[in-house]
């Protein structure tokens, strides 16, 4: 445990001194602070009325949250395994006496931290809202909380898919587009259940349709299908992430 600790500090502090963590953070924040005002001045037109969504259910199950996801997952990623070969440090690291696991764990956890610090500055909004509000009006917190569930269960899993990239990878411009690639390809893929599938088909997709998942978290509905899909994707993408890093250490 204690050698998981020292990984995971040096990889945290790998990934928040780089120049692409402040780049990504200025970037992850003016296109969330700009989808909030923009949401807020259409919900002001009267979109509130007509679906019965609140500006937070709106903003966390919009494609602006898919936008933010491939700017945040290759930037947390990309560098985890290429860039340590691109310096000549994964042999030294591979040779220490820690287990391969403990390394992919470590780098997977600093990816992870990375991508909740980036959203924490996100809660601002329902405060704002809530300041705001008319008095004796009730926040959904509920309906909140599970829209942040939502954004945390797919970013893990996108974050699990980018470090297999990275494992796979030489270089960290062929890791992020790999990473924006495999990102792009969850969100288009959560289309197929509205394709004229058969009965059987069309109920396999809702259920691995990460675009249903965020626009029901956003609502506030917690399946735990869909957080049992998550958990057991991102656990076997760190498996397979292992098991490529301990093939790659003897080529």
């Amino acid at each position: 445990m204690r050698t998981f600790f020292v990984l995971l500090r040096r990889e945290l502090g790998a990934l928040f001194l780089s120049p692409i963590a402040g780049t990504a953070l200025a970037l992850f924040l003016l296109l969330m602070g700009a989808s909030f005002t923009l949401l807020l001045y259409l919900l002001a037109q009267g979109v509130e009325a007509t679906d019965g969504g609140t500006v937070m259910s709106h903003l966390l199950g919009s494609f602006f949250t898919w936008l933010a996801l491939l700017i945040v997952v290759p930037a947390a990623t990309m560098r985890a395994f290429a860039e340590e070969r691109r310096s000549g440090t994964f042999e030294t690291l591979m040779t220490a006496p820690v287990r391969d696991g403990a390394v992919v764990l470590a780098k997977y956890a600093a990816a992870l931290v990375f991508y909740v610090a980036l959203w924490l500055p996100t809660l601002i909004y329902p405060v704002a809202l809530h300041a705001l509000r008319p008095m004796g009006a009730p926040a959904d917190l509920g309906a909140l909380a599970a829209g942040y569930l939502g954004v945390l269960l797919i970013g893990a899993m996108a974050l699990a898919a980018g470090l297999l990239i990275s494992a796979l990878s030489r270089s960290q411009a062929i890791a992020a587009l790999g990473t924006f690639v495999a990102v792009c390809v969850f969100f288009l893929a959560g289309f197929i259940p509205y394709w004229p599938l058969g009965l059987a088909l069309t109920g396999a997709a809702h259920y691995a349709s990460v675009v249903t998942h965020l626009l029901d978290f956003a609502r506030g509905i917690v399946d735990t299908r869909a957080i049992a899909f998550y958990l057991i994707n991102t656990a076997w993408l760190l498996w397979a992430t292992t098991i490529a890093v301990e093939s790659r250490q003897w080529k």
